[in-house]
């Protein structure tokens, strides 16, 4: 009877080890920002050598037990642009429109695509991207494009309405706006149109909200979080006066 107990207090003592080991940290927020901006730039260089882009353009992570993407390359073979606010984006070859319409910075846009945010933490002495959280899917599920979205272009009214007039910051994501000017948009597409992803946007905290007051997008802080788009561009048009 003794044996019986001492066997089952070693193997829970055993169980409780590997629980600990298993468990995640509790994230600590750096005192200083720029700690997690250098969290933020390792996450997304190891987030851009772990992905690859499919048929469809869409961000496929690579396998460590198939071959099959072995002749992939990784997102940080393919030409990319870092702008000067650390935002990176990869114009897809050969899934853009031509000639294409321009994007501007007051544009209604209708995008199609996915986009995650993430929280960099230090792992094993290195950033990397964790507590990865939805932010856009009109892939998945639902798959109607959307048009206008506030992070892009906020209306005046929107801002009087939060009590935050002429305060565009806390609406719109600077490094995703910034970025997407870079692409072209198709004429148009129709909203049942097979998607075809023209590439990726990837904005560290610093060119997203930061540590800033900001509009809880889907009801959640986006404190020192990032974002990866991942989306194609179905039209760009000139904003009404109506909708400005």
């Amino acid at each position: 009877m003794k044996k019986i107990f001492l066997y089952i207090l070693a193997g829970s003592l055993c169980f409780s080890a590997c629980k600990k080991d298993d468990e995640v940290e509790t994230y600590q927020e750096p005192e200083d920002i720029n700690v997690q901006n250098n969290y933020d730039e390792q996450a997304i260089t190891k987030f851009m050598d772990e992905n690859y882009l499919d048929v469809q353009g869409n961000i496929k992570a690579f396998s460590a037990t198939d071959s099959t993407d072995d002749h992939q390359k990784k997102l940080s073979e393919m030409p990319f642009t870092k702008l000067p606010s650390g935002t990176v984006y990869i114009i897809r070859e050969g899934a853009q429109p031509s000639p294409g319409k321009e994007i501007k910075e007051t544009n209604v846009i209708k995008i199609m695509g996915r986009a995650y945010s993430y929280l960099a933490t230090e792992t094993n002495g290195s950033g990397v991207f964790n507590s990865k959280a939805a932010f856009l899917n009109t892939i998945d599920g639902s798959v109607v494009p959307l048009v206008d979205p506030m992070y892009y272009y906020v209306k005046e009214q929107a801002m009087k309405d939060a009590g935050k007039e002429g305060n565009r910051g806390y609406f719109e994501i600077a490094g995703f706006k910034e970025a997407i000017q870079k692409f072209k948009a198709y004429d148009d597409l129709a909203s049942e149109a097979p998607y075809n992803l023209q590439g990726v946007i990837i904005v560290p905290s610093k060119a997203a909200f930061a540590r800033n007051p900001h509009y809880p997008y889907l009801n959640m802080s986006y404190r020192n979080r990032s974002f990866v788009f991942n989306l194609q561009v179905y039209n760009s048009r000139e904003r009404l006066d109506s909708e400005k």
